[in-house]
């Protein structure tokens, strides 16, 4: 079975020091090189699928758990609001009431609206892959670095 790198020999240069050089080819060198390159790639496209797999478990139970939620919550404010218009129906006209507890609707749903804008700008994507891809493409261009 052959070795993974090439073994590498000790010979003198022209100044009579030791200097260390490498029994194989450029074009061994340079396949090395990119089988390497390509197992890294390999493995950072494995770690960004197992981190995707995962996180999107999470979210989608905790998407299963704001839908229940929502639909309890759809009630509370349903029942919520016939009670409320009940109430000013005894102060003012019907379609006065229909229209004060609508705007208060529209105001909630504005504040959760711009509430959940702002979460949503603060979810981050795969943020080990993309600092794991980052490192890797600053090796490939310093090597020895």
């Amino acid at each position: 079975m052959s070795e993974p790198y090439p073994r590498a020999v000790d010979i003198e240069n022209d100044r009579g020091r030791a200097r260390t050089a490498v029994d194989a080819s450029v074009s061994e060198l340079v396949g090395n090189v990119a089988r390497d390159v390509s197992t890294l790639m390999r493995q950072e496209i494995e770690l960004a699928k197992a981190e995707a797999i995962v996180e999107s478990k999470k979210a989608a139970r905790a998407a299963g758990m704001f839908g229940g939620a929502g639909f309890a919550g759809y009630m509370v404010a349903f029942f919520a609001t016939v009670a409320a218009m009940a109430a000013l129906v005894e102060a003012i006209p019907w379609w006065g009431a229909a229209l004060v507890v609508t705007g208060i609707w529209a105001i909630i749903g504005a504040v959760l609206a711009m509430r959940g804008r702002s979460e949503m700008q603060r979810v981050r994507g795969l943020p080990k892959t993309k600092q794991s891809l980052k490192e890797d493409a600053a090796w490939v261009r310093h090597p020895t670095s």
